[in-house]
């Protein structure tokens, strides 16, 4: 008797994302199950989801680790498939990732090349592309994700290597330079708790700024990307530097003054 094929759930975690998530979506209907994993959006992001046929989970937001585990006690397939609302899935790739699943020698555990299109063009350089986050095919209880609020790493939970997918998602990190902004402010936010207390002060917040441009915009290449790899490197540099400011704000502990009542004078 054949065995049957395994299967995959491809889920997506969201916040107020309405006018990426029909696109997303639409990229993951060759999924056996599309879950929505989604933090009491306001926008409609959800009745979206819903028409399209995906299952939405409202999950409270308490940090993007804790998050992406909510979402994969909510999944029910062998395989598990990560794709954010920013993010397109290819045909190549889901045939790539259809391969895999039938295959009985494959890996546990996949990180899934990503290929970013920012400013009008695809970005090539800036450490952008190939573009990786943590592994977004696995096996279910093949690997968890750990608890930092931003940036969060993962735990294999099994002794096979890590894999690679040949063929690249799209990604559309930004619709415009508002979204830069609003985007890598939060992330500082999040960020800001990642730094140790005592370990931020503004000489280390400039060094440190400085550091991310030099790095992306030398050393990533991003000078080769042209304008959109000088903002690509100023954005995270910029995000550095409110990383590093706003822990100095959070230790500092600075209090208004009070100003006592002021009378008329007699």
């Amino acid at each position: 008797m054949r065995a049957a094929m395994p299967t995959v759930s491809l889920y997506i975690i969201a916040y107020n994302e309405a006018e990426k998530i029909r696109e997303a979506i639409a990229t993951a209907l060759w999924a056996d199950e599309i879950v929505l994993v989604d933090s009491h959006s306001t926008d409609g992001t959800a009745e979206i989801a819903r028409s399209l046929g995906a299952r939405v989970v409202d999950v409270e937001f308490k940090g993007f680790g804790d998050l992406r585990n909510q979402a994969i006690s909510h999944c029910t397939g062998d395989w598990i498939f990560s794709l954010d609302s920013d993010e397109r899935c290819t045909p190549e790739v889901r045939d790539e990732v259809r391969a895999i699943m039938a295959d009985p020698n494959a890996l546990d555990v996949y990180l899934v090349p990503r290929r970013n299109f920012f400013m009008g063009r695809w970005i090539r350089h800036s450490g952008w592309y190939p573009n990786f986050r943590q592994p977004q095919l696995f096996r279910r209880g093949a690997m968890a994700y750990t608890l930092e609020p931003v940036h969060e790493g993962y735990r294999l939970l099994t002794d096979k290597p890590l894999g690679r997918l040949k063929n690249a998602i799209w990604q559309f990190p930004f619709r415009n330079l508002h979204e830069v902004i609003r985007k890598f402010d939060r992330y500082s936010d999040l960020g800001a708790a990642k730094v140790a207390p005592g370990r931020a002060s503004m000489p280390r917040a400039l060094a440190s700024a400085f550091w991310a441009f030099v790095k992306h915009w030398i050393f990533k290449r991003g000078v080769l990307d042209g304008w959109p790899g000088f903002v690509i490197a100023f954005a995270y540099g910029e995000q550095t530097f409110y990383r590093y400011a706003k822990r100095w704000e959070q230790d500092a502990g600075w209090q208004v003054p009070v100003q006592p009542p002021v009378r008329r004078a007699d």
